[in-house]
């Protein structure tokens, strides 16, 4: 017995030796905030990747529709492209209410699943200075995630540059599994390939930087910056390139999209713990 209360007594203290030479290893409490992190990480990317896929529908249907305000010839079909119906009021003059309609689901060419319904609100050509787009959502999913919110956009080009500054108010994101998070923030967004091919959206790339909120369920909160511009091309599913910069608390994250190539995988990484490898929409 005085045997086994020895090893007690020395196995307490070994404890207790190793955690105070040990200060500087995450506690329980900090151990949960640093999962938190990992998590409000990938939340931030699968919303980050549903708005900018919001962006090339709208995009797009803008370049179909003639909403653009660069009619230089026929542009090119995209509805069938989309597996969309598109919708726009009035036929003449603005502003015009563009509602665009996946049913009931279809499935793209790069193989994103769309279903439910967008609407858009535009007051001038899209790729007017000045002039603004506000997009709701209906019932509206991608893949296996719902999106709500609203999305406002503003035309800040130059006559170098076609540029947007958008911002997302009361985002929410909701996965399969009834899990959800919430989401703001502003973005500064540039195109920077396509501008010559005004009805051709397929080659557009647009460039994005900014600053974002996410918020879990229980309201735990992670500010963003974006370190390094965000990179999306019409063709490819997924943000390719760029990385953020999370905020917790005595800790920052770091998320990567990679170096260019169209895949469906980024990298969180916490200095000090294993990279996290996320699959995204």
């Amino acid at each position: 017995m005085k045997t086994k209360k020895l090893i007690t007594v020395l196995t307490l203290g070994i404890s207790v030796m190793f955690t105070s030479c040990k200060k500087d290893d995450a506690t329980p409490a900090d151990s949960t905030e640093i999962e938190t992190t990992f998590a409000l990480s990938a939340d931030q990317a699968v919303a980050d990747n549903l708005t900018e896929d919001a962006n090339d529908v709208m995009m797009q249907v803008a370049e179909e529709k003639d909403l653009t305000g660069n009619f230089t010839g026929a542009p090119i079909e995209i509805s069938n492209f989309l597996c969309a119906t598109v919708t726009v009021t009035p036929q003449n003059g603005f502003p015009k209410t563009v509602v665009i309609d996946f049913g009931t689901g279809c499935t793209s060419p790069y193989g994103i699943h769309r279903r439910g319904i967008i609407q858009v609100v535009i007051s001038d050509s899209l790729r007017k200075s000045g002039s603004t787009a506000v997009m709701t959502f209906d019932n509206y999913y991608v893949n296996t995630f719902k999106k709500e919110g609203t999305i406002n956009w503003t035309n800040t080009s130059t006559t170098v540059t076609k540029s947007w500054r958008r911002e997302v108010v009361n985002g929410k994101v909701t996965a399969l599994n009834g899990r959800f998070w919430l989401h703001t923030g502003i973005k500064e967004v540039v195109q920077t390939q396509g501008v010559t091919t005004p009805h051709n959206p397929l080659d557009d790339i647009f460039s994005i930087t900014g600053n974002s909120t996410v918020t879990n369920a229980n309201g735990k909160s992670r500010s963003a910056t974006i370190l390094e511009p965000l990179q999306k091309k019409i063709i490819c599913k997924n943000i390719d390139r760029g990385r953020i910069r999370f905020e917790g608390p005595n800790h920052f994250a770091v998320l990567d999209f990679g170096n260019g190539v169209c895949d469906d995988v980024a990298v969180i990484s916490i200095d000090g713990y294993t990279p996290h490898t996320i699959q995204l929409p």
